[in-house]
């Protein structure tokens, strides 16, 4: 009976420790913003996926389309450290944030929820940013 209790003892507490090391990182994929969406769908990873990862892009509509206005698309998942550098590395020559241009950017991050921010703010995705300072400039003046 005691080694019943203990294997059940040491089988929860492994369970307990797998539960508590699951990566949780904000989802969400092709968004015009940094709201709804992709600050409200939390996602617990896959025990192989270590890193969350947010890709944010500047372009037209995925149809060509004479004229087309650009916008912002964010997208956050889960990710292995090696794809998401993979990525990153791929994204980096196109990361120029000139507006008339198509581009893609890419950020890698450690620990649960660390993709809440986006890496390159427009003017949709300023709000949170400015909230950002504000807190901190208050916190420094108290």
């Amino acid at each position: 009976m005691d080694l019943m209790k203990t294997i059940a003892a040491i089988i929860l507490l492994i369970s307990l420790f797998e539960a508590t090391t699951a990566l949780e990182c904000y989802v969400c994929a092709n968004q015009s913003d940094n709201a709804q969406k992709c600050l409200n769908t939390i996602k617990t990873c896959e025990p192989d996926e270590d890193v969350c990862k947010t890709e944010i892009r500047w372009g037209s509509t995925p149809y060509w389309d004479f004229g087309a206005p650009k916008q912002y698309y964010v997208s956050k998942s889960c990710s292995t450290k090696k794809k998401c550098q993979s990525i990153r590395k791929k994204y980096m020559p196109y990361c120029t944030h000139i507006w008339y241009e198509d581009w893609s950017c890419s950020e890698c991050c450690l620990g649960d929820r660390c993709n809440y921010y986006v890496i390159s703010r427009g003017q949709s995705l300023i709000a949170s940013f400015v909230a950002l300072i504000s807190t901190y400039i208050i916190s420094r003046l108290f």
